[in-house]
């Protein structure tokens, strides 16, 4: 008799793990410009190989090239730079203010500034993003105050959302920014939910999903692909793929499908991948999905391809999972630098520009910060009322929510 095997279970597995040397020779990157764009109009079936290629624009040169290469103006690249350097400067200074105990909790953006920057100015108003906790850039790049952002993180006394959410979950409808969930996940049904109603109401208005790719192991991102399959609302499916969930890379939630944009294929969702580190791949491809959705042709779905280069957050240890040397050996670059380059290379933008341009960005971060501190941080000053507590939960408060009120003296 033959012996039986037991049987096994496949547990994929990082390229490295801390102490070995990053290598990415296995990650396909596609020439600048080679992929084709389409018509907004384009059936699924058509585009099913841009699922597995990227759509790049900024050549090694730092030159924009190909068919997405957008009419962009030198001053719509600069404002692009802008709203990058302040993100970027909004984390260094909250990621300090956490470490200094104003603050008990922060995320940064750090890696991934042009997926949210740049996919906002592709945008209208009254346009309505679902987004994750890494999607401050689209407060940013949609001219939030910042001010205003600090005061959340802080659950200061002007604090807009009045110490009902944790820090950096911001809400802000006026700004096409719904209240961020803690819950993974459940924003991307939502924004399916959202479109779908846009659409019975006749408005002209779309909404965008934002999703990380652990998170598209919940149950909500195929309930939500169900229901964009079938209605085909104006919406647009971003997952933003920077390789590392919490402390998981992201073969365990891609399973083996390949690409997460690949997905898209079993829902007939036309499904493309940008690259998530240059700023004008991430505007043209936003452009071209929500011109599709807000002519009628449905959702899409656009997998970023970047890479998160800091900690999940302030509670994490990155170098508990994952290579030391990983970010620095990150094929695609960082996006700041390679929109500076492009600058450089038509002639708007220099080195000694770009750094006088950081030091009044950040001059203008630590105005914001000084405004948002005189207010009050977590460990001083004025909180919000305990009186809130009470407010905005019914449209008419119940008597024993009124006598619970007056019993604490408010």
């Amino acid at each position: 008799m033959t012996e039986k095997k037991g049987l096994s279970l496949n547990i994929p597995e990082p390229g490295c793990r801390p102490g070995d040397n990053p290598d990415f020779s296995d990650f396909d990157i596609p020439r600048a410009g080679s992929v084709k764009r389409p018509p907004i109009d384009v059936d699924p079936d058509e585009i099913r190989d841009m699922a597995f290629s990227i759509v790049r624009v900024l050549n090694k040169d730092g030159e924009a090239v190909g068919e997405w290469a957008e009419d962009l103006t030198e001053e719509d690249l600069r404002e692009g730079m802008r709203h990058m350097l302040t993100l970027r400067a909004f984390d260094t200074r909250m990621m300090m203010a956490q470490r200094q105990g104003k603050t008990s909790f922060y995320m940064q953006h750090l890696g991934e500034e042009a997926v949210s920057c740049a996919f906002r100015k592709a945008l209208r108003e009254g346009d309505m993003n679902f987004p994750t906790y890494r999607q401050a850039g689209l407060l940013i790049a949609g001219e939030y105050p910042l001010t205003t952002m600090m005061n959340q993180i802080y659950s200061n006394a002007k604090d807009p959302l009045v110490g009902r959410q944790m820090p950096i979950m911001y809400s802000a409808n006026d700004y096409g920014f719904f209240s961020i969930s803690g819950n993974l996940g459940t924003q991307y049904i939502q924004a399916v939910g959202w479109a779908m109603a846009s659409a019975l109401s006749g408005d002209d208005k779309i909404s965008v999903g934002w999703i990380g790719d652990g998170s598209t192991a919940e149950s909500d991102f195929h309930a939500a692909m169900v229901f964009a399959s079938t209605y085909r609302p104006p919406v647009v499916l971003n997952i933003v793929n920077n390789q590392w969930a919490i402390s998981t890379f992201q073969g365990i939630a891609r399973g083996g499908v390949g690409t997460f944009a690949a997905r898209g294929h079993g829902f007939g969702i036309p499904a493309l991948r940008v690259d998530g580190n240059d700023y004008l791949a991430v505007f043209a491809v936003a452009k071209w999905a929500a011109e599709r959705a807000r002519n009628g042709h449905g959702p899409t779905l656009i997998e970023h391809v970047t890479y998160r280069a800091g900690g999940h957050s302030t509670s994490d240890d990155p170098s508990a999972y994952r290579a030391k040397e990983e970010s620095q050996a990150w094929p695609l670059g960082d996006p700041i630098e390679r929109l500076k380059q492009h600058l450089i290379k038509i002639g708007a933008w220099s080195e000694d520009r770009h750094k006088q341009f950081e030091a009044e960005i950040m001059d203008d971060v630590l105005k914001a910060q000084k405004e948002a501190e005189s207010h009050g941080t977590l460990g001083s000053g004025q909180g919000p009322s305990p009186r809130d507590m009470f407010e905005g939960v019914y449209e008419k408060m119940p008597p024993h929510l009124v006598r619970q009120r007056q019993e604490a003296g408010y």
